[in-house]
This record gives structure tokens, sequence and C-alpha cells, in this order.
């Protein structure tokens, strides 16, 4: 498998396969693609982990695409401005926020990833419901904005606005901290709470959440009064 990510704000990703070789989307994810592919649309897993892949705002069934010839081409675009992340899953699971994945390997597992700590949960900026990528292989993760990738040592830690974190790999510590400080909390514009994330492993952030550019834009979406 060979692939291409092009495009500046809107980004899309060329995937070229040889015969015999899939790559599997969500239902509806495909965007262009060569006349040498067949479809397989499923649940993929079954059918409680089709649910839990729709809580997670991914669709309940997944349409693998297997390659009928060299050199054959399949192309996914992001759907909000922001960018397109190749993420290797053999170097360890990841997880990843809602609506997130584009598409992957076949043997890499999409599943639902429960939050269990209450305040990652509730202050986190992703809730309780994010989701897991793992086996082996690539996938494709959208992110808000532009992305930047750290890699974090054993200890190292990293505080992020909260809605900043758009993956991390499942051995980074993922804790939600409370703004010190009474004046901090007031006036200092960043809310009450920050992600902490704690190596070693590696995160990727982004610059502009999709909930955050909605809250920009929203006072200036005209209001019709009857």
């Amino acid at each position: 498998m060979k692939y291409l990510i092009f495009g500046d704000s809107l980004p899309a990703v060329t995937v070229t396969l040889n015969s015999g070789e899939s790559i599997y989307t969500q239902s509806g994810g495909m965007t262009w693609m060569t006349n040498n592919f067949t479809m397989d649309t499923n649940m993929k897993g079954g059918l409680l982990k089709g649910l839990g892949r729709m809580l997670t705002g991914e669709s309940v069934f997944m349409a693998t695409f297997t390659a009928q010839a060299e050199g054959a081409e399949i192309t996914f675009a992001s759907s909000y401005p922001g960018s397109i992340v190749a993420a290797d899953i053999s170097q360890g699971s990841i997880i990843i926020q809602k609506s997130a994945f584009l598409c992957a390997q076949p043997a890499v597992e999409l599943s639902m990833y429960v939050n269990k700590g209450l305040g990652s949960g509730l202050f986190g900026g992703e809730g309780f419901l994010l989701q897991r990528l793992a086996g082996q292989g690539f996938a494709f993760i959208e992110i808000d904005g532009t992305c930047v990738e750290k890699v974090l040592a054993p200890g190292e830690v990293i505080k992020v606005d909260t809605g900043n974190v758009a993956a991390f790999q499942e051995g980074v510590g993922y804790q939600v901290e409370r703004v010190k400080g009474f004046k901090n909390i007031l006036l200092g514009g960043e809310g009450l709470f920050l992600t902490k994330l704690t190596g070693p492993g590696k995160v990727w952030l982004q610059t502009m959440p999709l909930s955050g550019f909605a809250a920009k834009i929203i006072p200036f979406i005209p209001i019709k009064n009857d």
C-alpha cells in the first residue's frame, strides 16, 4: 500500500493498492476511485461493535474496498477543514477523538473506548466515549485545524487546553486538572480545566477544535425574528 495526502485546509488522501489489498471506511466515506475495486458493506465485527461505533460518531456499517488490479487508486476526503494524519497502528494502539476515523487497512480494528476517569469524561473536552484503533497496519484520522505531533519521554508532561487533544497512544496518561488561582479562572480566558498528558508515548494535538470553530462563527449567524 502507498498513500498520498494532499490539499490544504480541506485535505484528502489517495491510497494506491496492489491486487488483493483492501481498505475500509465508514459507509459513504469514499470520494472517488478507479474502476478496479470491489466493495463489500457490512457491520465489521458484528452488531455490538457496530452500535459502539455509532455512539462515537461513526456509521454502524463499514465499506471495504478491495483492489482487483495492480495500482488501483481510491481517495477519501476530509469532512471538515483540518488535516489528515497517517498513523502506524503497528507501533501501538491509539485513542482518538469522536468522528476522527477516516479509513484503515483491514487488520486495524476500530472500536469504542470508554474514558473511565470521571473528571476526564466530564471536563476533558471529548466526553466519556472515544475511539480506539488497534491491530496492525495504517489508519488515517481527521484532525481539526493543523496537527502537531509530540513524542513524550517517560514522565514528561504537557498541559493542553480542553478540546485540543486529537489523539494519543494508549500508554499515555490522560488526566484533567483544574486551573489554579481565582484570578486565573476568572480572567485567564482558559476555562476551569486543562488536560494533562504524561509520557511515554506519542500525542497528536490540534490547533482548532471543531467545537471552538463553531463557537467563533455562531455570533455571526443571522437570526430571523418572527
